[in-house]
């Protein structure tokens, strides 16, 4: 992903709905999976769309009169990009600091913390080298 493109509210939920098809999609289909009932025009979607090409998180192909859409990088790519970027510019890179933010959120359950410190434990030991 380029380091530079950032994306804003809209262009995440165009791209939510990008990689939810697996498939190249038209503004058409995009359109019709968010705003079902008509909320945004074509011509929003449409330019959303194109400003993720330009972006170059969006490759488009025409096919007769129609532009399909497909993403350049996965969700998982996309989203560590966009967290790193997080951390950097509002927690100065401390990820202690992201998490302390995120143990103080008031939704955070006992669930939730056992499966934080499988994940933590995981990441240890990979950082280990696989020991353990």
């Amino acid at each position: 992903m380029s380091g530079k493109a950032k994306l804003t509210p809209a262009e995440w939920e165009i791209m939510q709905a990008v990689w939810a098809f697996e498939e190249p999609v038209s503004v058409r289909d995009v359109l019709e999976h968010l705003y079902p009932r008509g909320e945004k025009a074509y011509t929003t979607v449409q330019t959303v769309m194109n400003t993720l090409v330009k972006k170059k998180l969006l490759l488009r192909k025409k096919i007769g009169l129609v532009g399909f859409y497909a993403p350049t990088h996965s969700r998982e790519e996309t989203t560590r990009q966009e967290t790193s970027r997080l951390v950097s510019r509002i927690f100065g890179g401390s990820i202690p600091a992201v998490a302390n933010t995120l143990m103080s959120l008031d939704d955070v359950d006992l669930q939730d913390l056992a499966e934080i410190r499988k994940l933590l434990r995981k990441r240890e030991n990979e950082l280990k080298g696989g020991l353990s």
